[in-house]
């Protein structure tokens, strides 16, 4: 249990995580004790920890709900310009720590737990996170509320509560086993049911055409439960919403047939309505073109346009007549997070033509104004197309209008480029080859005013490849928004000990203003300040050892360099370079095991999409390369490889604040952005990567000299592919790459199985469209760099250097 706050410890924590009032400590214990008896219906006898912690979760509640609804209030009356931000993930984590410190009562809170006699640390791992998310999308949206709310811009997170998020990973024997993630099962203290909101969403049907116009009828009806979370700001007195739609069947849903049928079975049917919310894909840069995932996309944007009209004509109630639309843009922007809510598009022109009857012109005008779209990735696996007879069955009123905004859009380039059919068929937004498609990128492009990317090298690539005769018609449409990170969470929640010696330093305006941390350029050669951040440093390895002794029954060498890979499983990721790159060190300390070795701690983590088989195989091989690694004695405490099961939110705030080594190793024009290379750095940690995403300028922004770069450039990609990309010239001339690839194939580190890994290495040999050999060598001289620093300990000198000068950008854009 932790000991209570010295009066020091107290001074110097006041502003950061809040005042440790005694009337403070006194209200808080008397609303525990309050929930404890009359939320939970327990005393102290009979309580769980989970108890413990709703009631806690209750009582920091409460010191939301009046701002919560003064936020509220406060828009209804000024009529700000509302941002809705839709997405159909948002990986938001736990709830409870992150509310205390934008609050400012995470002080208190500990005092209060303390006197009770309870532990803060374990009423906070029984929370459960809130996986509505599968990587760096569904992350960035739920950084984006944060910083918005913290800003004091009035904002909305439109998405789906699913009922099972992310699965929950399990490692047996090697291979990953997915669970389902049942992260209500015990209520959800954070979020307030709405009935008294829900909304009708309707599918299938046909389109009947009259003089008043078109008219979906003989649709079948699901219902649009929200549920609102709240999002505080920090320190700033706004909450914001985060509403969340559950799929409720209507009360007559297949009973009009009931006469005929059977009762029971109407009433179980209820099950197919209710299935779209029930559970989030597991895909991270891949599309699966799925009936269920279309009626989850139509879904969210059906309920979200009616709330969002609702609100703004509200907002109109005093004007007489009816409502204009014609300010809509100037009080709404909608900001679509990748092409996943694409379907709002044509659904607000349905909405503004067939049911408030504006002329097409006028409405079409307004909609382009309204929408902006963020693109995530340029894998063309990933990018959405959806079979036009698929919607004409499920939404055939949208692919109607789908079908007129692609003639309007192509009637502009016929007049710019008369007979260019090439072009024509190029830029529709319905591709012929294979069977007719939708592709999404294309109707997000041409329905929004404004297009960007999520890093500078991504916003090019999208501008000048993917995307270039669009940019070419409208070059101002495409802009760059480099993602960032809040630094609530991965500063001040994460690493309370690095966030307190940042604020005695440069002051605690940084919290809001990631700027600020320019300042620390001043104490670059400051040893007493470098010492302090080496302790913290070493402290929290010392921590999330322990961590790992418990879960992983392995003893951790705490001098050796911790060394850290965690992200999803892809091939474009390149987790099997990294996986090389162990083996070689294997190698070398096997054939010489008296020679000086710099100590690592390889910790590799993430989760595979359960249908990818080579991301599962990849898994599978890094576990079998530890299980060799780890239990040989002649390595010993020299190398050490863990694979960290379940990689979520929650495990990132352990790791991330102990590492020395941040792994972004992608394939050089691959990876839009990454947001894990900035919360790395900001807790002070070196980078190993390439010149992808947004390490680019991270490596800008701090010079490369204080990155570890290494490997091809875009250019090279480009060049390689073009010529042909042949992995067999590598093998022959790098004998270690050899002898690697030789053990993998051979069955080295599956005796029982060799054949194994023979899909791993045939892939490598023969269809490996991310390079890997390519960028081995360049790596492993990377590496030796990095064990050379750390060995030197110049490591200390070269991350604060690195951190202070670079760890400003880690904000950008979201300065709040």
């Amino acid at each position: 249990m932790a000991a209570p706050l010295t009066d020091l410890e107290k001074r110097k924590q006041i502003s950061i995580r809040g005042i440790v009032g005694v009337e403070n400590v006194a209200e808080l214990k008397k609303g525990f004790n309050r929930h404890l008896h009359f939320t939970l219906v327990k005393d102290r006898n009979v309580a769980t920890p989970r108890d413990y912690y709703f009631a806690l979760a209750h009582t920091v509640r409460d010191h939301l709900v009046g701002r919560w609804i003064r936020t509220q209030q406060f828009y209804y009356e000024t009529d700000p310009k509302r941002v809705y931000y839709l997405s159909l993930e948002f990986y938001m984590g736990r709830t409870l720590q992150n509310t205390m410190i934008n609050l400012g009562l995470q002080n208190a809170c500990d005092e209060a737990i303390y006197q009770l006699g309870l532990d803060m640390e374990d009423l906070e791992e029984m929370e459960e996170d809130a996986g509505l998310g599968n990587g760096g999308l569904g992350r960035l949206a739920a950084c984006f509320l944060d910083s918005m709310a913290t800003l004091g811009l009035a904002a909305y997170g439109y998405g789906i509560r699913y009922e099972y998020g992310i699965f929950n990973q399990k490692i047996k024997e090697g291979w990953q086993v997915e669970e389902a993630d049942d992260w209500l099962r015990h209520g959800n203290p954070w979020e307030k049911a709405r009935p008294e909101y829900m909304l009708p969403v309707h599918f299938y049907g046909r389109v009947e055409e009259s003089k008043e116009g078109a008219r979906w009828v003989d649709t079948q009806v699901v219902l649009a439960m929200p549920y609102d979370t709240p999002i505080p700001g920090y320190m700033n007195n706004t909450v914001n919403t985060m509403r969340l739609w559950s799929a409720r069947a209507p009360n007559d849903f297949n009973l009009k047939d009931f006469n005929v049928g059977d009762y029971i079975q109407a009433v179980l049917d209820r099950n197919l309505a209710e299935n779209i919310s029930r559970v989030l894909y597991p895909n991270d840069n891949f599309f699966e073109g799925k009936a269920l995932r279309l009626k989850q996309e139509y879904f969210v944007v059906a309920a979200t346009l009616q709330d969002i009209i609702r609100r703004f004509k509200i907002s109109k109630k005093g004007s007489t007549g009816p409502v204009s639309f014609d300010s809509f843009p100037e009080k709404v922007a909608i900001q679509l997070n990748d092409t996943h809510p694409a379907m709002a598009i044509p659904e607000l022109m349905r909405v503004f033509v067939d049911v408030e009857k504006l002329d097409w012109d006028t409405a079409w005008a307004i909609t382009k104004r309204t929408f902006a779209y963020t693109n995530h990735t340029v894998l063309p696996e990933a990018l959405e197309r959806w079979p036009v007879g698929l919607l004409e069955t499920l939404l055939p009123r949208h692919l109607q209008i789908i079908y007129r905004i692609n003639q309007g859009h192509l009637d502009g380039i016929r007049a710019l480029f008369p007979g260019d059919l090439e072009r024509i068929r190029r830029m529709s937004l319905i591709e012929e080859d294979g069977g007719k498609r939708v592709n999404m990128a294309h109707l997000c492009i041409v329905g929004s005013h404004a297009v960007n990317g999520v890093a500078e090298i991504h916003s090019n690539i999208i501008k000048n490849d993917v995307f270039r005769e669009f940019s070419e018609l409208e070059p101002d449409k495409f802009q760059n928004k480099t993602n960032g990170i809040t630094p609530r969470r991965w500063l001040l929640l994460c690493n309370p000990g690095l966030a307190e010696l940042i604020a005695e330093a440069i002051g605690e305006e940084y919290v809001k203003d990631l700027s600020q941390l320019q300042k620390l350029n001043e104490l670059v050669n400051d040893d007493a300040f470098i010492r302090d951040v080496s302790n913290v440093k070493q402290d929290n390895k010392v921590k999330f050892s322990q961590y790992l002794e418990k879960e992983y029954k392995v003893n951790i060498n705490l001098s050796s360099m911790f060394d850290v890979h965690v992200k999803r499983i892809h091939e474009y990721k390149r987790q099997l370079l990294n996986c090389l790159h162990i083996i070689t060190m294997y190698n070398r300390i096997k054939k010489n095991p008296k020679a000086p070795f710099v100590p690592r701690t390889v910790i590799i983590g993430g989760k595979a999409a359960p249908g990818y088989h080579m991301a599962k195989k990849i898994i599978k091989l890094i576990t079998a390369v530890g299980h060799v690694v780890n239990k040989d004695p002649v390595v010993g405490s020299k190398l050490k490889v863990i694979y960290l099961e379940n990689y979520r939110v929650s495990l990132a705030e352990k790791v991330i604040p102990a590492t020395d080594l941040s792994e972004q190793i992608s394939t050089a024009g691959t990876e839009a952005s990454g947001t894990g290379n900035m919360k790395f750095m900001l807790n002070g940690a070196l980078t190993i990567g390439t010149m992808d995403g947004a390490n680019v300028e991270m490596a800008e922004e701090v010079g490369e000299e204080n990155m570890f770069i290494f490997g091809m450039r875009v250019e090279d990609v480009a060049e390689m592919d073009v010529q042909g990309y042949d992995a067999v010239p590598y093998y022959n001339s790098i004998p270690e790459l050899k002898q690697a690839v030789d053990q993998i194939q051979g069955g080295f580190f599956s005796p029982k199985q060799p054949e194994l890994f023979k899909d791993v290495t045939n892939m490598l040999f023969n269809h490996d469209r991310f390079k890997v050999f390519a960028d081995y060598e360049g790596y492993i001289k990377c590496q030796e760099k990095v064990s050379q620093l750390y060995q030197d300990r110049l490591f200390l000198r070269a991350f604060s250097t690195h951190w202070s000068r670079s760890v400003s950008l880690c904000g950008l854009p979201l300065r709040g």
